[in-house]
Parts: structure tokens; sequence; C-alpha cells
């Protein structure tokens, strides 16, 4: 049965006289089908294509939510005087917008991108605020300062007196809680953890700083304790993300893990920025080249609109770090991108497929062996026209030789 789609709902807030006047319009289409439909199915068919198993299922989160904007209660869970940590600045407004009162903190750093290695707490720290430097085009200097700051920060998690961290599914988020709590020695005594991987009634859930504060007021009651198991984990995981190999982490990523239920995803969905064992891409690469093949030239900041709106599988990129992703595409003797227009802003240079694009993305060629640029997943690292790890069909790790 063709159904007029409902309005797009990205922010989790629904209204419920909005959605009453919805099955009130879609009744005579119910009937036009079936004279006996009423309007308790016309209910039911919204309530379904919201997300929601039935017309009273949905009517209860709406009003969850509204009683969370209207009594937020935070004082009496001693809100006040909790650090909420978050893997940037997102949710930093929302929050006080929510009548949240206590301090926030964030760690920006995307450990989804460049060199992650096991190095002296300096050396890590030169390692990280050297990449973000040059792939963000920001002064060395002030790149340097950030990166200590928000890592000082973070080593007082363990002895803070209420920590919550806020995290959806994400490898940038997922990455950002093991690196966390691979610091800890232990669980503290009061550190929660809010994680979602969807939203009731959003169509497409990308990130909790898509989200309307009074969402952010109902999410905050459903927060629950991190234990020492989630610690033993995330130091599991975070020393496979920094290996040279991707085979423990491998084994992770395809595990389940119920001290962390979001975690093997992520690694699994990071997994595949390796070198694909067909073409050397990595899956945001075919992801974009795949798009540009079908459309034709394209202004770059809509690619990244289409990669996030319809075809990435797992969200986890700004859209400056997409950006920094495509540059090794663009600026190299034998590109697989051309860019045009430089004068305008980025999101608006128009990119379009070379022939060497067009063979790599039918495994006619091997990217790696055309790149001039050295690129990095985690610990492992791949050298163009050296033998490095790839990743194939089934996301399980493939070294491959020189020779092949």
């Amino acid at each position: 049965m063709s159904q007029r789609p409902l309005s797009s709902n990205t922010d989790g807030r629904l209204n419920l006289e909005q959605q009453r006047k919805r099955a009130k319009e879609l009744l005579p289409r119910l009937k036009a089908q079936d004279a006996a439909a009423t309007l308790s199915q016309a209910q039911w068919q919204v309530a379904k294509q919201l997300g929601f198993s039935s017309w009273p299922k949905l009517k209860a989160h709406i009003d969850a939510l509204d009683f969370a904007a209207r009594h937020p209660g935070f004082d009496a869970s001693d809100e006040a005087r909790t650090t909420h940590w978050r893997c940037g600045n997102d949710i930093a407004h929302s929050l006080q917008v929510a009548g949240f009162k206590g301090q926030f903190q964030m760690l920006s750093d995307p450990l989804c991108m460049g060199p992650v290695r096991d190095l002296p707490n300096q050396a890590f720290r030169a390692m990280r605020s050297t990449f973000i430097s040059q792939s963000f085009t920001i002064d060395p200097a002030d790149a340097a300062r950030r990166v200590d700051d928000e890592y000082n920060h973070l080593d007082t998690l363990a002895s803070a007196e209420h920590s919550v961290l806020w995290c959806e599914a994400d490898a940038y988020d997922q990455l950002f809680l093991i690196r966390a709590l691979a610091g800890l020695e232990r669980a503290p005594r009061k550190l929660e953890l809010i994680e979602v991987d969807r939203i009731p009634g959003v169509e497409r859930f990308i990130g909790i700083g898509q989200l309307a504060p009074d969402v952010l007021a109902w999410l905050w009651p459903q927060r629950k304790p991190i234990a020492d198991d989630a610690v033993h984990l995330a130091k599991r995981a975070w020393s496979a993300y920094c290996d040279s190999s991707p085979i423990a982490w491998a084994e992770l990523a395809h595990g389940k893990h119920t001290a962390l239920p979001l975690l093997a995803p992520a690694l699994l969905r990071q997994l595949q920025e390796l070198p694909g064992t067909h073409d050397g891409l990595s899956l945001t690469e075919r992801l974009a080249l795949t798009y540009l093949a079908e459309a034709g030239p394209t202004p770059f900041g809509r690619v990244f609109a289409e990669l996030m709106a319809k075809r990435e599988p797992l969200p986890f990129l700004g859209d400056m770090m997409f950006h920094a992703l495509m540059r090794p595409l663009i600026d190299t003797e034998r590109p697989l991108l051309t860019e045009t227009e430089p004068h305008k802003p980025w999101p608006q240079r128009m990119l379009a497929l070379t022939a060497l694009g067009q063979d790599v993305l039918q495994g006619r060629a091997y990217w790696p062996d055309h790149a001039t640029q050295e690129r990095w997943v985690g610990g492992v690292r791949i050298t163009p026209g050296q033998p490095h790890w790839g990743i194939d069909e089934h996301a399980h790790p493939h070294w491959r030789s020189a020779t092949e």
C-alpha cells in the first residue's frame, strides 16, 4: 500500500497532536483500501513508521519526553556536581538549555583517524597533536595546547566525584570511550555511561549532537554505572587498536561484549577503514567514489551529505574529518578524484572521478600501488608500495605482500 512518507524527524522531538493529525489524514486512504479501517489502525501505522510497536508506546514515549522537559530534577540526583564528558562540544549548549548545571569536558581528538600507537604519555600527545595540526591546518602550538589541555582533564577521571560519559555507537565515540576507560586502574565509585545507538522516532540517528535539549533530559535517567569489567575490556580493546597488527582488534570486532555492548560494531566498522583486498580503498573512500560514479561531478559537501544521510552504515565523521580523509585521493600525482573551482570554500568545489578512480573502483587497479601518502588506521601503518595489512570482504585481516 502506497503511503505519503512522514516528514523527517532528526532531533528526537515528537508532538502528539501532530501525530494524531497525521493519523486522521491517513484514515481516508486506509478506508479506500478497506472500508472497515479504523482510526486505531491509522494510529498504529503512524506509530510503526516512527519505529514504535504500538500507538500507546508512541504516546508513552512522548509523555516521557514532555515530563523530562518540565521536571528535570537534576539537583536531586547531584547533577550539579557532575562532570559531563563527550568526544566534542556538540551537546554542550543543549545541556545548558535543558537545565543541566554540571561541568562539561571533552576529548575532541579524532582517534578514528591518523596514527594511534601505544606510546609514553608525552610522545602519544605529540603524535596526535602533529596529526591534528597537519590534517586540519591548525597552528602546531595551538594544536599541542588543546591536546595537552584535554588529556590533562581526562587524567582526572579516576578521582572525579561523579562523571558521566555521553556516547553513541560509532567509532569516534567508542574509541573515545575505550581511551577514557583504558587510563583507569579500576572503575571509580561513581562513573556512569549514557550510551545510545537509536532514538525512538528518529528516522536516521547519527549522533547525540542532533538531539533536542529535552531529549537529552529524557536520556539522563537512563545512565548506567561503569564497572571493572568494562574497564578491563576497554584496556584490551585500546591495546588491540594501537597494535601494528589488526589481528587482536579483529577478534574483538567479531565478538560480543556485554560490558560495552556497542563496542564490537564500532570496532568492526573502523576495521573497514583498512584497505580492501579488492581495490585498496577504505569503506569511506569506496562509498564516496561509488556515489560519484553514479551521480557524476558533485559538490564536495554534497558527497559528504549523501554518505551521512544514506550510505554510511555507522556515521562517525564530521565534515572536516571527511574532507581530510579525501585529500590524499586528490593531492597526489595520480589522483582518484579531481577538485575544481579552488577559489570556492571546499564544500562547494566540484569533485569528479578520474580514469584511475574508475579503474580502482572496478578493481582493475589497487589504490596503494598508486598512492603517495602514508596512511594510518589505529596502529596499523599503510605505506604506498610496501606490504601491508588489508581487510577482505568478510572484514577479516589479510596481509598483502609486495608480489600481490
